[in-house]
């Protein structure tokens, strides 16, 4: 059933939501120009209040086009010398990219799979993993657990806006915002937590 809802979505010209959603999170997943987990979000309170897309065919899409779009920005951060680095990296701060370095030789596969959930973790992350040449054989398979975590956990906050709101509308403003709670407390524990390493360091 999933893949006549997928082909039948993708196809009808009234329902974009799929390939706004796939196109969506692999642009955001390699530069990061589009806000990945709202849009998530937002498909998936949209599922949640309507018939126009399935809440399994968003959750698969998601997480393929966020697994490609971070296998990508590793191949591009291995093989593409330093003028990529750069430009994958933008916006990222020095000692940011140098501390996940640090962390990656300790802990391998767990910081990919923390650094995808982590707000503005994913890209140093897999900055440091290229710049090590981690191998491939465990960088897969942790991208794409990675991916279906991520996935899952900002699907939840639109099904639970869908699930408590009818409006479509409503729900999708409940989510984007659930969204931005939730970036905004991990980005302070984040800080904190930095601000403790440097001071007992």
């Amino acid at each position: 059933m999933s893949v006549q809802v997928l082909a039948s979505g993708w196809t009808d010209g009234s329902s974009l939501g799929y390939p706004v959603l796939f196109g969506g999170v692999l642009l955001g997943s390699i530069a990061p120009v589009v806000p990945t987990g709202p849009l998530l979000s937002v498909a998936a309170a949209v599922a949640m209040t309507t018939d126009r897309l399935e809440i399994a065919v968003v959750l698969l899409l998601a997480t393929l086009a966020a697994f490609i779009g971070d296998v990508v920005t590793f191949s591009i951060a291995r093989f593409g010398g330093p003028a990529a680095v750069r430009w994958v990296s933008r916006g990222q701060h020095a000692d940011r990219l140098e501390e996940v370095r640090r962390q990656f030789t300790a802990h391998g596969w767990q910081i990919v799979v923390v650094g995808r959930l982590l707000p503005a973790g994913r890209i140093p992350v897999l900055v440091a993993a290229g710049a090590l040449a981690y191998p491939w054989r465990r960088l897969l398979p942790a991208s794409l657990a990675a991916a279906a975590l991520w996935a899952i956990a900002y699907a939840l906050l639109g099904v639970v806006s869908g699930g408590i709101f009818d409006s479509p509308l409503v729900a999708t403003l409940v989510a984007t915002g659930l969204v931005l709670v939730v970036g905004l407390v991990s980005n302070l524990v984040a800080s904190r937590r930095r601000r403790r390493r440097e001071h007992s360091s």
